[in-house]
């Protein structure tokens, strides 16, 4: 069996689910030792170092003989849960895939770039230049991870091998978590006199929504991101059949693109809760900011990139570059000034009950990962 298919079946029986999004996760201990072992057994430099307790990052180190550039391959290792599936961590292999929770996102991505190092180890290191290989914890919640490789770790380029079809993508889109409370009055339901009614008026504010969401749709579009768009996530409200309701929270999500600020989302929503405010003196409303993460976009002629796409021409598989929906650790290697390419297998079923790669697919990206850093070290 290649070796970089049996590490994969390897790392996705191993349960990493993400601890801060499921009660009981594993979070990414046992997953973390798995890989310090296989670097390790190649002769390379290993830290294991915490991004929360008892959830570490591994970093491995290849120094070359002479100065050159620092390549940096990332991957993470939490996954999201388990409900719906039959047998997430036992990595059943049928019709050249390998299905299991992680196999596509990103235990097969990290197995690939991990392989890559190893087989650069065995086969005399690096001529010039240096390697860091990390897997990072927490990438489904709040990249705590990648926070603190970003801060211990510089590169000149990077890699993050999450699933891009064996593409290259040089952007994603960012995302903002966003709170909205409607403030209603509590009564009777027979007294209409006394009682506000938070759930009808957060009504409003949803037709609002959807009102934004339509002109972000009519747009102009991103070349590689294509729109930036808005949709209603969780609503929670009233106390009882026969009461009004107080109180009212939705929870919203706003796909952002370059270009676009951090707090688009709030200010949106913000505009809409003063106007509706304006035409009802009784409307009470506010948001708030929970989370946002930036969009990532990196030059298609930076030296990584072009680096990438030469192997990927040399071996005539496409080389043009594109972007993805999904948001990733690329955006934080980014901003603290680490070019950051996506490039990673093929596969379907990211958090979903059937989740797959192509195995043929890991064994290209790692090979294409081999050749790569070796051109641009």
């Amino acid at each position: 069996m290649d070796s970089v298919i049996r590490l994969l079946r390897d790392l996705v029986a191993i349960d990493s689910v993400n601890p801060s999004l499921e009660a009981g996760g594993a979070g990414e201990a046992a997953l973390a030792e798995r890989i310090a072992a296989e670097l390790r057994a190649a002769g390379i430099d290993v830290e294991l170092t915490d991004a929360a307790p008892g959830r570490p990052n591994v970093v491995g180190v290849i120094e070359g003989r002479t100065r050159g550039r620092t390549l940096m391959l990332c991957g993470h290792m939490d996954t999201v849960g388990v409900a719906g599936m039959q047998a997430p961590f036992d990595p059943v292999e049928r019709d050249g895939r390998i299905y299991g929770r992680g196999s596509q996102d990103m235990k097969s991505g990290v197995a690939a770039m991990v392989d890559a190092a190893v087989a650069v180890a065995r086969g005399g290191g690096l001529a010039a230049g240096r390697l860091v290989v990390a897997a990072v914890a927490d990438e489904e919640h709040a990249s705590a991870g990648a926070e603190l490789l970003a801060a211990a770790h510089a590169a000149d380029g990077a890699v993050v091998t999450e699933p891009t079809d064996l593409r290259v993508a040089i952007a994603h889109k960012g995302f903002e978590w966003i709170e909205v409370e409607t403030r209603g009055r509590a009564a009777h339901g027979s007294r209409p006199a006394d009682g506000r009614d938070a759930i009808l008026h957060m009504g409003r504010v949803l037709a609002r929504l959807e009102a934004v969401d339509a002109a972000l749709q009519a747009a102009a579009a991103h070349p590689r991101l294509g729109r930036p768009s808005l949709h209603a996530s969780t609503i929670h409200g009233g106390r009882a059949h026969s009461i009004y309701p107080d109180r009212c929270v939705l929870h919203f999500e706003r796909r952002t693109v370059t270009g676009e600020p951090a707090d688009a989302g709030l200010t949106e929503v913000r505009g809409a809760l003063a106007a509706l405010g304006r035409e009802d003196p009784d409307f009470d409303a506010t948001a708030r900011q929970m989370l946002t993460r930036p969009p990532h976009e990196i030059a298609d002629d930076h030296a990584g990139c072009r680096a990438l796409m030469q192997v990927l021409r040399a071996r005539g598989l496409d080389a043009a570059p594109t972007g993805m929906s999904f948001w990733t650790d690329a955006a934080i290697l980014g901003r603290a000034g680490t070019p950051a390419v996506l490039f990673g297998p093929t596969g379907a079923g990211l958090h979903g009950p059937e989740e797959y790669v192509q195995v043929d697919s890991v064994q290209v990206c790692r090979d294409v990962l081999g050749e790569m850093i070796q051109a641009f070290c």
